[in-house]
This record gives structure tokens, sequence and C-alpha cells, in this order.
């Protein structure tokens, strides 16, 4: 099929690529040139596992092809999916569909047969019938329909999670737009039967409750951990406790430092406010929300109690500062109210990650970067181990940091207090 996918960000360019993988024609558009050019040059702008080399093939195989070019590209398309961002209005929290509705504007003008248009950014219930306002003229009756697909990645794991989808959910009332999304998912759903047809409106609304429901077991579970610290209970165990009960699952009942990233934090947001404008009170994620934004007030107070509050001049080690493992996303990351916070009370910060150098944190005076773990962990006083890459999991402590009287903080509770406490190890970990 030709498909044209408008937008090459995170979803975007993921999406493209991966139904260029599937043998389709794929062209994906954006306005921004460098990012095409680079596209073109087969320079990938963000870090995701897998992604680069599959671009590069399909680019090979012709395949995959990027444009600037919106007018040609509507109109040599069958499929077209709008993947554009949807930002928060900072002073609504509502989500910001200018991009959307511009999108939509642009197809309207080129559209010269008939076209499904998707929505696979994370939009407000009811987008799809703005869209459809839209491109509505006597004209355009026949040749359109608007469907919503929501999109299910998690960045460091999305090109497996588009390949072998939990579930592809398509919201549409059109017979013959549904036949032909099918058609384009069958490759990856025909041995796992996991397409699921809705409403638009439906479809709409499973994205940002399925979020949502995820968002509120990490903001439970680190609640919990909270009580643990105070009971001297091993969350971990709680955890792994209550995961057992298949009504429940694991999935998701980590403690850390609190949810961050592109979704989570905005998508929550807005659906408090769609609930909002159609009278309905979300109390439960409200509290969610509440809970996620003091979740860094709780840390910082424990690493002020870890060092008996002598923060001033100490050497403060961060491994991995992005949200989550996999992904060079700073997007809400904790790390980004932590760091600050230590900062003020005159602490030195330096940090490793494996996804590079962070522009976030090129402000500030006493943050350096350090592109090898040994030394940045040397003279280190304190250790936070922030993110869960996997190259921190089996770390020799002792052999990385010349500080006989260090102290671990282990945000992600990758390791055994029991064997540090052998090892004879200051650690601490969450909920612990």
């Amino acid at each position: 099929m030709k498909v044209c996918i408008i937008g090459t960000g995170y979803v975007g360019l993921v999406s493209g690529t991966c139904f260029a993988e599937l043998g389709n024609n794929v062209i994906c558009v954006d306005n921004n040139h460098k990012k095409i050019d680079k596209l073109n040059s087969c320079i990938v702008p963000i870090y995701e596992p897998g992604l680069e080399e599959l671009i590069l093939r399909n680019s090979k195989q012709n395949r995959l092809k990027f444009s600037t070019d919106i007018k040609s590209s509507i109109k040599n398309s069958d499929i077209i999916f709008i993947c554009v961002g949807t930002p928060i209005n900072k002073k609504t929290n509502s989500a910001d569909l200018k991009y959307v509705l511009s999108v939509a504007n642009s197809i309207k003008q080129n559209l010269n047969k008939y076209k499904i248009i998707v929505t696979k950014s994370t939009v407000p219930i009811t987008t799809g019938d703005k869209i459809e306002k839209i491109l509505y003229t006597k004209k355009n009756k026949k040749k359109f329909e608007v469907v919503s697909n929501p999109e299910f990645l998690r960045e460091g794991e999305a090109i497996r999670d588009f390949l072998y989808p939990d579930r592809v959910v398509i919201g549409t009332s059109s017979k013959k737009a549904n036949s032909i999304m099918k058609s384009l998912y069958l490759p990856i759903i025909k041995k796992t039967n996991r397409y699921f047809h809705t409403s638009r409106r439906a479809a709409e609304l499973i994205k940002y409750t399925s979020n949502a429901f995820l968002a509120t077991k990490i903001t439970y579970i680190n609640e919990i951990a909270n009580l643990c610290e105070k009971l001297n209970i091993d969350v971990k165990e709680v955890a792994i406790g209550m995961g057992l009960d298949e009504r429940i699952g694991d999935r998701f009942l980590r403690a850390g430092p609190g949810y961050g990233g592109s979704c989570f934090p905005k998508d929550t947001r807005a659906l408090v406010s769609t609930a909002k404008n159609f009278k309905s009170d979300l109390s439960v994620v409200k509290s969610v929300i509440k809970s996620n934004d003091n979740r860094c007030k709780h840390l910082i107070s424990r690493i002020l109690r870890l060092m008996n509050n002598k923060i001033k001049n100490k050497n403060i080690t961060f491994l991995g500062v992005t949200f989550k493992a996999g992904t060079d996303d700073m997007r809400e990351s904790p790390s980004l109210n932590i760091i600050p916070a230590l900062l003020k009370k005159g602490a030195k910060i330096n940090y490793y990650d494996p996804s590079g150098i962070k522009s976030n944190f090129k402000k500030f005076r006493n943050v350096k970067f350090y592109s090898n773990i040994n030394l940045a962990c040397k003279n280190s006083d304190l250790l936070i181990i922030h993110t869960e890459w996997n190259e921190f999991r089996q770390l020799n402590f002792k052999k990385l940091v010349k500080n006989k009287n260090f102290k671990i903080y282990d945000m992600r509770n990758l390791y055994s207090p029991s064997k540090m406490k052998k090892n004879k190890i200051n650690y601490f970990g969450v909920g612990r």
C-alpha cells in the first residue's frame, strides 16, 4: 500500500519505518528541512534500538522515503497517518491540536481520490469529529474516512511493540476503511488475532485511559514504597506478592523515581482536562498527577537524610539521567528536578548516561558529563542509580569509587540490600 506519514517525530518515524519493513511504500513528510535532509542521509534524530538499521535497509530498498513536499505526498498516497505533536497547553492542561488541525487543512486542499485519514497522534476524544468537519465539503464527501488508530509504543522497545503488538486498535464506523486498515496490519496480526475494531471515539479514549491506568500503577507502588520505608519492609517483596494475583499483574509495579517521558505526564493531564470539558470528575487520575508531581520532593528529602544534610561540596554522581532506559528522552525526567535542587544545596553533580550528554544541564556550572563511567564515579560521595540501564546492573562499586565512605542510593532497586551489606557498602533503595 502507499502510505504517507505526516510528522517524523518518535511515533511517525517508528511507524513509517515499520510499515515499510512490512512491504509498504512509505513516504514520511515533515516541514523541518534539516531533519529530512539528515534522514535522507540515514542520520536518525532519536535514539531507539534497531531503528537506524531498519531505516537504512528500507531506504536502500526504496520502500521508505523522506520529503518536505506535503502536497504531492498526500496526493500520491492511499492512507495518510497524522503523527504530529499534541503538546500540552500549560494554561488549560489540554492537548494543543494546532498541528493536527493544520495537517487536516493541508489534506483537505489536496484530496484527489479516496483516502483514509488516520490519527496516530495522541488526541483528545472528538478530535476525529473535528478533522472530519474540516475535510467535509460536497466535493470531498466520498473521498475520505477519518479513522483513529492510537499508538502503544514504549520508548526503547518501540520496534518490537509495533511488529509484535499487544493489540491494534482501529476506530471507525466505515466497513470499507476497517477492511483496508485490517489488510494493512495483516502481517502482524494474522497470528495473534489482536485486531480490535471499535468506534472512533472509543479508540481515542482507549489510548488515554490505558496510559492513565499504567501511570496509576506506578504512582500506587511508589506510595506503598514510602510506607515500606517507615515499616522496614522491602517493597519489591510486596510488589511480587501483589503481582502474583492475575487480576493485578506485576508489570508497572516497580517503585522508583516516578513516571516521566512524553506520554504519561501529558496524557494524564489531558484526560483530566477532557473530562472537565464534559463535566466528569476524574478524582483518581487527579490524585495520580499530584502524587507523581510530589515524588521528586520525597526523593530529594531522602537524599538529604542519607547525607546527614551535609550536601555542600559533596560529589554526587548520577548513573543515567533519562526518564527510563533504552532512550535518550529527557522529557519530564525526574533528574530535571532532582539535580537543580541538589545544586542549590551546594552539591557538585557528575553524570554518566549511555545515550550521551544532555543539553538540559549545560546551563548549570557544577554539572559535569563523563563519557566514561569509571571517571564519573571515581571521587563520588554518593552514587545515585537513576535510570535502569542494563550496564548498571553488575557494577563493582568498590573498584569504581575511590572514596571509602561512599554511599549508594539505588532509585531502581537493581541490587540486593543483603549482598551490599555483606560487601560493607552503604546502600539504600526505594521502599526498603
